[in-house]
């Protein structure tokens, strides 16, 4: 490694660092299409790490469903999987490969996929 290769690794943020490990990673999964060549009302198949879990109240009824934002290093979608809180195994940083049909959500502009099909990567 040269010196401008070694001061550029320095200068490199964390989450630019991950970023890139992460393309890299989702690069090797195959049968897999990156975030950032998806488009809405389509099924996909994405790799990528979990960065974010939360668990939300379902509107009109007493249910709640578990939300996972995805990343791939290109982009995020998130997974929602109704009437659930959690999944054993799932946790923040788990490498995961989603599929189903992808919709735009509404309320917060993340396109997401409901009660996807899913395997620990």
């Amino acid at each position: 490694m040269g010196f401008r290769e070694f001061f550029g690794r320095l200068a490199e943020s964390d989450e630019d660092r991950l970023s890139a490990e992460t393309r890299e990673w989702v690069s090797r999964v195959p049968g897999t299409i990156r975030i950032a060549e998806i488009e809405v009302r389509q099924r996909v198949r994405v790799a990528g790490v979990v960065r974010r879990i939360t668990v939300w109240p379902r509107e009109g009824d007493e249910g709640e469903y578990l939300d996972a934002l995805i990343s791939d290093g290109t982009g995020e979608i998130n997974a929602e999987w109704l009437g659930r809180r959690s999944i054993p195994g799932l946790s923040l940083g788990t490498h995961l490969m989603v599929e189903g049909m992808l919709r735009e959500e509404r309320i917060r502009g993340i396109p997401t996929i409901t009660n996807p099909k899913f395997e620990f990567v």
